[in-house]
């Protein structure tokens, strides 16, 4: 299976060794390497080897291996706590438009990913309505 990439994107250019990079592993999908803008000591990130801005847009042979590189990554890190994030469109925080996956490490409440989750009460008959529109 072939890699996607484009010439513009600065995740595909890393891949192509273009750019630098401190790289933690590489197989035939994924890449692996270290964030130059660390939350905390060891915040790495994994990118599939195909060029595509959201999630549902990537093949799923791109992704395969992609959680069990995070969790080889954290496994190493030898943390206790940790976060996997994924973000999907400007609106979601995605910087870089390259579907990537950071491993955080969360060492103590300074450093690593800080974030508000602001629930709201949601409604069983507008969840189970939901669920049938979607179809899975």
């Amino acid at each position: 299976m072939a890699a996607k990439l484009v010439a513009d994107c600065i995740f595909c250019r890393i891949i192509k060794g273009e750019i630098p990079s401190v790289k933690l592993l590489e197989t035939a999908t994924v890449f692996a390497f270290l964030d130059i803008g660390p939350l905390s000591e060891g915040h790495a990130l994994v990118i599939p080897k195909y060029h595509a801005e959201k999630l549902h847009q990537v093949p799923d042979e791109f992704l395969t291996e992609t959680m069990p590189v995070a969790k080889k990554i954290a496994a190493a890190l030898g943390v206790d706590n940790y976060n996997i994030l994924q973000n999907n469109g400007k609106l979601a925080h995605q910087e870089v438009p390259h579907v990537h996956f950071h491993i955080i490490p969360k060492p103590n409440e300074q450093e690593g990913l800080t974030i508000g989750w602001p629930t709201k009460q949601a409604d069983p008959a507008k969840l189970r309505e939901l669920a049938s529109k979607l179809k899975l």
